[in-house]
């Protein structure tokens, strides 16, 4: 079935093909590339790789959410990281931009800029009027599930029924972007890996893709588990040390294309390029069924 995502300025047809969302961090500190890409010019250089290894689209970030990080950046600091990289991007990047924040003011700037989606990886928990923003100019958002903060959400007690939490947190959260004005076409949801839940619970969500799209039938889903950490203790080496972040690539691609089979509309990923042609191949073998 094929899905219109109406974001600002354009629709995306969700289900003809996986779409590719390219990760662009600028902040110092993220869990897999910190500070590779923190100037300006650096950003924009690896924005372009991005674009031209196919991404359909790019997802800007101005804070790590990973555990342990540098700590809450101010929506000042935020603003500054990626407002200017969003601006020059917008001047000739033809796919959409999105930004990756859970503050509104941030979200608003990014979209003043030329962002077109809003990611929230808190799905409007820590600041309910993102779902403003967005409705005020008609783009996109992506609710993701999470618990706790990037602080707190690998110290929490898993719960017990991680599909029933995952699915009735993001509904709560589809109501009150809805009734702050967002558009249900406007909505994709994201289950979340890795923040909040256990190993196992991580493989859990992964491998019942197929229960979440059918737990939500008319809303994109977009999946990301590039580099996290659940693939670095699933290839541990002998004395059970997990792989770095950079040897995750393999690993990442394994689960990218579960997660595709399962039925996602969407994945997120670092490495662009192979993921493009992992996708295009998985799209044609599932055509083909």
């Amino acid at each position: 079935m094929t899905l219109n995502w109406q974001i600002k300025g354009r629709t995306l047809p969700i289900g003809e093909r996986t779409l590719v969302m390219g990760i662009l961090n600028v902040t110092p500190d993220s869990f897999s590339d910190g500070g590779q890409f923190f100037s300006l010019d650096k950003a924009l250089e690896h924005a372009h790789q991005i674009i031209a290894e196919g991404a359909d689209i790019i997802d800007v970030g101005g804070e790590s959410t990973r555990p342990g990080s540098e700590g809450p950046v101010s929506a000042e600091d935020e603003i500054k990281r990626v407002v200017p990289v969003i601006e020059a991007l917008a001047r000739y990047a033809t796919i959409p931009i999105s930004v990756d924040t859970t503050k509104s003011e941030v979200a608003q700037a990014a979209l003043e800029a030329g962002a077109s989606i809003v990611n929230d990886v808190s799905a409007l928990r820590f600041d309910f009027y993102i779902a403003d923003a967005v409705a005020k100019t008609g783009a996109g958002l992506v609710l993701m599930h999470s618990r706790g903060t990037p602080a707190t959400m690998h110290r929490l007690p898993a719960v017990a029924d991680i599909m029933l939490e995952v699915t009735s947190s993001l509904r709560a959260s589809i109501k009150m972007a809805e009734r702050r004005g967002v558009k249900h076409e406007s909505i994709a949801v994201d289950p979340g890996i890795g923040f909040g839940k256990s190993q196992s619970q991580n493989l859990e969500l992964i491998a019942k893709t197929d229960q979440l799209v059918a737990a939500f039938p008319d809303l994109p889903i977009l999946v990301g588990t590039s580099r996290k950490s659940f693939i670095g203790k699933l290839l541990a080496d002998q004395a059970g040390e997990p792989a770095p972040a950079d040897q995750r690539a393999a690993g990442t691609l394994a689960s990218v294309a579960a997660a595709v089979i399962g039925g996602a509309h969407l994945v997120r990923v670092h490495h662009v390029k192979p993921t493009v042609e992992c996708v295009k191949v998985i799209d044609a073998i599932k055509a083909a069924k």
